[in-house]
């Protein structure tokens, strides 16, 4: 399956299992938020003052991760 990003609000639907804008499950979309919602609960309460770093760093890890399988 390819992941494609949401294209903005005014193309999200929350009808039905999926979204129409990005084709998405929305428990994907939702587990997706968490995610992420954690990630900005790390950085905070290490009080980072680059996150663009941390999301360099984080990304390139999972990347790398994820081509190993």
């Amino acid at each position: 399956m390819k992941f494609n990003p949401c294209k903005g609000s005014d193309f999200c639907t929350e009808s039905g299992s999926h979204c129409e804008g990005c084709g998405r499950s929305h428990v994907e979309i939702a587990e997706t938020r968490n995610l992420i919602q954690g990630l900005v609960e790390f950085v905070r309460k290490q009080d980072y003052e680059n996150p663009e770093d941390f999301a360099q760093f984080v990304s390139g890890s999972l990347v790398k991760k994820c081509l190993k399988f």
